[in-house]
């Protein structure tokens, strides 16, 4: 089996194509067959709210890839502007290997990888956000 698989909870719930699709009353798999099928878990989504943050921004951006809110070639420049930007600032090993990932990910067009290397960013950044505040 291929593509990507998904363990949902009870209750929670997915974007798929456009289509909030909810879990019924108890745990269960999907596997997505399609590829290039915009999924989102709602759970992991990001607000437009809560788009506060550098980090949050660029994540915020491949998210709207997932969710077929903005076309990939177009957000495609913007991800490697915010990640290059992202880059200048998370200059230790770790945070360089993430985003070298990302980045890697939004040229082979993988949105879902992207911000999944994206997202490992975002308790990095609010450690550094809270040891300087503004």
């Amino acid at each position: 089996m291929s593509g990507l698989v998904l363990k949902l909870a009870p209750k929670e719930r997915v974007l798929i194509n456009g289509a909030v699709i909810e879990n019924g009353e108890r745990r269960s798999r999907l596997a997505i067959m399609t590829p290039n099928a915009h999924i989102l878990r709602l759970r992991d989504a990001i607000h437009p709210e809560e788009v506060n943050t550098p980090v949050r921004r660029v994540c915020y951006i491949a998210q709207l890839v997932l969710s077929g809110d903005a076309e990939p070639e177009d957000a495609k420049m913007q991800l490697l502007r915010g990640i290059e930007q992202l880059s200048q600032v998370l200059t230790d090993f770790d945070s360089r290997a993430q985003l070298n990932s990302a980045s890697h990910a939004v040229l082979e067009g993988q949105p879902y990888q992207a911000l999944k290397f994206l997202r490992s960013l975002l308790p990095r950044e609010a450690r550094l956000l809270a040891a300087h505040p503004q």
